[in-house]
């Protein structure tokens, strides 16, 4: 035997232990992102990392600005979370190594954001400026921004903006009375199509399954639907007029309609100013009945089996989350999770829900099926629970 075969055979001897020896070793440092989360902490510019598996926080992260109207988003491998801040904020965290990536501020103020079909783009909403912009998921370099302007020198609010199929965004705009659709295929020159909507939208859902974005309407009773396959038959105003000859009350928390609940061919949204939940039949967008809850709605959300609809309400009554069993159309259960309960998220499957409490610095997680509390997790005035099962979801 020659020396070069003594070596290469000692070499490849060293290999197959090292092998050997690693496929032995437990491996613990290594996680898959379906189970996480963020908690925002609005009143301390922070987030917590959790895992709704084992219902616990793994770690904080500091230093995201002004969360007080904060947003996320995630990317399509669950690892990373985008959040939108007030202060025109946009940070990438890496869930996994538990710090910020990269943080930019791309605007005066902002209020959300979302991800495009493929996850190469992230776009914030923007109040001021009025706007859109579109920003490199990876490195949050600008792509593009689509102005809202809606007449020669003058600039709307952008409320709702939602993903769409096609690498397209929905959003409307709350001045200008408008929903604006944007195409970045070519991600570089966006096109946009305009559509009269009503007087003062202020906020969007898209249906499921992507057809349909809604505009809730606060200048008017009533809602205004486009149907995204068939654009060109413009908007069509749903639930018009559905509190006229009634009086009407002051509204103390605008209701956000991106909590949307579609249950068994069935829409379930929250009425503004009003103490019902309407619901609506989705073949043919008519009111087919309201259901009577404990104050103002805010978040209308469905468990994702869709056979049960949690509310949260705006003060003074936002200490309260009821429960609607969608097949008798009726309030079941009455809970108290704290004080300023400002949003709900439901696990994947919906075994269990996630409820903030803002006033009592605490998150709550409930058994859907019994209402009884597992448990509490300590949190800062804690707003916006989103786990990263969203990110296999359209207009989330």
């Amino acid at each position: 035997m020659n020396w070069r075969c003594a070596i290469s055979r000692v070499l490849a001897g060293l290999a197959t232990v090292v092998v050997a020896a690693c496929a032995g070793q437990p491996v613990t440092d290594l996680r898959g992102t379906g189970d996480l989360g963020i908690v925002i902490e609005r009143a301390s510019g922070s987030v917590q990392i959790v895992d709704h598996s084992r219902r616990r926080s793994l770690g904080r992260i500091e230093g995201l600005g002004d969360l007080s109207h904060a947003h996320a988003t995630f990317s399509r491998d669950g690892r990373y979370a985008y959040v939108f801040g007030r202060d025109g904020g946009l940070t990438k965290i890496d869930l996994l190594a538990r710090r910020i990536d990269r943080r930019i501020v791309q605007a005066g103020n902002s209020i959300g954001g979302s991800i495009s079909q493929d996850g190469r783009l992230v776009v914030a909403q923007n109040y001021q400026p009025g706007g859109i912009k579109a920003f490199d998921a990876e490195t949050l370099a600008a792509v593009a921004e689509v102005p809202a302007e809606y007449a020669p020198g003058k600039f709307s609010k952008v409320v709702g903006l939602a993903d769409i199929p096609g690498q397209g965004f929905a959003y409307a705009l709350f001045d200008a009375g408008e929903i604006w659709v944007s195409d970045f295929t070519d991600p570089g020159a966006p096109r946009t199509r305009r559509f009269a909507a009503g007087q003062q939208p202020y906020d969007g859902l898209v249906t499921p399954g992507g057809r349909y974005f809604m505009a809730g309407l606060f200048g008017e009773d009533g809602i205004a639907l486009l149907d995204l396959w068939q654009p060109e038959k413009g908007v069509r105003r749903i639930l018009d007029g559905y509190g006229r000859g009634e009086e009407k009350l002051p509204v103390f928390k605008m209701p956000h309609l991106r909590g949307w609940a579609v249950a068994d061919g069935k829409a379930y949204l929250p009425a503004v100013g009003r103490h019902e939940v309407l619901v609506v039949d989705v073949t043919d967008w008519r009111e087919v009945g309201r259901i009577p809850v404990a104050g103002q709605p805010v978040f209308v959300m469905a468990r994702p089996d869709g056979r049960q609809v949690w509310v949260n309400f705006a003060f003074p009554d936002n200490a309260l989350v009821q429960v609607i069993d969608t097949l008798e159309g009726t309030v079941i259960d009455t809970l108290s999770p704290g004080r300023a309960v400002l949003h709900m998220e439901f696990t994947p499957r919906g075994e269990a829900v996630w409820v903030s409490a803002r006033d009592d610095d605490r998150v709550t997680v409930y058994d859907t099926a019994t209402r009884k509390a597992l448990s509490v997790l300590p949190a800062r005035a804690p707003s916006g629970i989103f786990f990263t099962a969203r990110a296999a979801r359209i207009g989330f």
